[in-house]
């Protein structure tokens, strides 16, 4: 179709099968004195360009007077380089040339075997819509013009047999001209006009006139395209440097890993963009996604049984035409989506993950350009995530050095010094005769002895190191809570409600965890509060109906303020969000609802 979408061989391909035998701008009949299917011979752009516009020399007035609307086409066509707006100037130009109705650029793929994209010109997008999808140039004629790249000039394409049919609302179309368009001696693609606008057909001026825009088309091609791929790599460029300085910035890490995500999507205009790690038992596990909408994917584990999985942590890419189709995905979760890049991030022989950009149904597929700046993209992607994790050891160690060191001073000065000070106070008390004084000692006393417990729990926490840290939920929420406690002055109340430790998993365990810290965090920093009261649920129901867990922290302290900074409270949400839960504030448990209260949930 020459519209939009079908193409021969199927109903709905420009003309189907349309590319007749018959030539009528062969030999005979050819002012030009070149068989109309002979392509153009030179490799030469300017060559051929000139061949072409000699050959006008000698013929009809009619023909001459023609020649400064074909200067002032190939003047149109020559202006502009972005690409696919320079296809669409030359289906314009090429239509008001030869007095066209209709025009198009099917665009040959890499393989030489079909076509990879398809430009109309006088078709409207209701007919577009209604005509469906676009040729992909394997059978008919598009699929012969591929084959042999010749100028074909039909009066009537229906009669061709090729021809197999227009779909359902396709313009009707008779008259035919096509004609291939070579960039430094390659095909492109190919040119091809449809109905003639008087009613008549395409003539030997038209061909000859069509000829020389394709060969102008063309060059203007050939500096579009050499333009695209210097912007495409100097986009590519770009986003590894972003993805680097947000590795390196010493920020959170699942945010890093999100923004390796999108930058993928953005830069491979995929529908998705996924980082993937080796999950502790086995296979791939989703721990970053970029898509326009929420998917609800994080913490997915790709089975070690699939094929894809063995060839990426093998450190091979992949590449599927159509992941909805292709045998070797096994998730559910492709159906939704076309071509699709699966590569390894590897240095040094170490792959540490991979990253996936799947493209939507019927996308085009990624271009061997494409395919190469992804995989260095991913190369760079992987050398900054293993000198992020050679920076976050050295500061990871830099931080229990110092621990080590506030841990000693702690014990061996302060708890000596309040230590000292209490069996002075002690003393003093037995000296007293005075009872209000006695009661106000021991009180001090009292207090000493509570001080010293929570600096000796501070301690405990500052000694313990990554490798001691318990796995259940219940127990690292408890810990949290009392490390928050010496900067507080007092430690929150908890509660929890439901099997935490058995129910709630590890990925939403350790978000629930994250949340649980920026909440303490915001409370000690901005609420002055002097109560904070925190419960964990693990039996409540999510509004979709699914079972999840609720971490809800409430405090008396002066509230939310206008205007303040909401980052903390965005953090929450994100994260919440992520996981396909939600996060929100309310009024706190002080008198007359003073305070906030931050409930937390998501899916176990």
């Amino acid at each position: 179709m020459l519209g939009h979408g079908a193409e021969a061989g199927a109903p709905g391909d420009l003309g189907g099968a349309a590319g007749n035998s018959d030539d009528p701008g062969g030999a005979a009949g050819d002012p030009g004195g070149e068989r109309a299917g002979s392509g153009g011979g030179s490799s030469d752009p300017l060559d051929a360009a000139t061949r072409a516009t000699r050959s006008l020399q000698g013929l009809s007035t009619e023909l001459t007077a023609r020649v400064p609307q074909l200067l002032e086409a190939m003047r149109s066509v020559g202006t502009g380089l972005e690409l696919h707006s320079t296809l669409d100037r030359i289906c314009l130009t090429a239509a008001e040339l030869a007095e066209a109705r209709y025009a198009a650029i099917g665009v040959v793929d890499e393989e030489g075997k079909g076509l990879s994209d398809f430009v109309t010109y006088g078709v409207d997008d209701q007919t577009a819509r209604l005509i469906g999808r676009r040729p992909d140039g394997h059978r008919g004629l598009l699929g012969a013009l591929i084959h042999d790249p010749v100028p074909v000039r039909l009066a009537d394409l229906t009669s061709d047999p090729r021809f197999a049919g227009f779909p359902p609302g396709h313009p009707p179309m008779r008259t035919f001209l096509g004609v291939p368009i070579r960039v430094q001696g390659e095909i492109f693609g190919n040119l091809y006009l449809a109905e003639k606008r008087d009613g008549g057909e395409f003539n030997d001026y038209d061909l000859h006139m069509v000829r020389v825009l394709a060969t102008e088309a063309g060059i203007a091609i050939g500096n579009a395209r050499l333009y695209e791929a210097a912007r495409q790599r100097e986009r590519w460029i770009d986003g590894s440097v972003a993805v680097t300085t947000a590795l390196l910035s010493g920020g959170d890490a699942d945010d890093a890993l999100a923004v390796v995500a999108e930058q993928a999507r953005r830069l491979a205009e995929a529908a998705v963009g996924m980082v993937l790690l080796p999950a502790k038992e086995g296979g791939l596990e989703i721990v970053a996604e970029a898509s326009d909408e929420p998917m609800g994917w994080l913490g997915r584990v790709i089975s070690p049984e699939s094929p894809i999985v063995a060839e990426l942590l093998s450190g091979e890419s992949v590449f599927i035409a159509d992941t909805a189709t292709d045998p070797r995905v096994t998730t559910e979760l492709a159906a939704r989506f076309g071509p699709s890049m699966m590569l390894p991030l590897q240095s040094g022989g170490r792959v540490l993950g991979a990253l996936a950009t799947p493209r939507g149904r019927g996308a085009r597929q990624f271009s061997e350009a494409e395919r190469t700046l992804a995989t260095q993209f991913a190369s760079q992607a992987a050398l900054a995530l293993i000198m992020a994790e050679a920076q976050r050891d050295r500061e990871r160690l830099a931080v229990y050095e110092d621990r080590d060191r506030i841990a000693r001073d702690l014990h061996d000065l302060v708890i000596q010094r309040l230590f000292a000070t209490g069996m002075m106070l002690e003393g003093a008390q037995r000296r007293s005769l005075v009872p209000a004084v006695q009661d106000g000692v021991g009180k001090a006393v009292d207090e000493l002895d509570v001080t010293i417990q929570e600096i000796r729990t501070a301690i405990f926490a500052l000694q313990q190191g990554p490798a001691e840290a318990p796995s259940g939920l219940r127990t690292r929420v408890l810990r949290e809570i009392n490390m928050a406690a010496v900067p507080l002055g007092f430690t929150p109340g908890h509660r929890f409600v439901g099997p935490v430790d058995s129910v709630v998993g590890e990925l939403t365990g350790k978000n629930l965890i994250a949340a649980l810290r920026e909440a303490l965090s915001n409370a000690f920093r901005h609420a002055a509060a002097t109560r904070i009261d925190v419960v964990v649920d693990a039996t409540v129901r999510l509004p979709d109906g699914s079972e999840g867990v609720r971490l809800t922290v409430a405090d008396d302290g002066v509230g939310i303020q206008p205007g303040g900074r909401r980052s903390g409270l965005r953090n929450l949400a994100r994260r919440a969000e992520s996981l396909g839960g939600s996060s929100a504030c309310g009024p706190g448990i002080g008198e007359d609802g003073q305070g906030t209260t931050v409930r937390w949930e998501a899916p176990h």
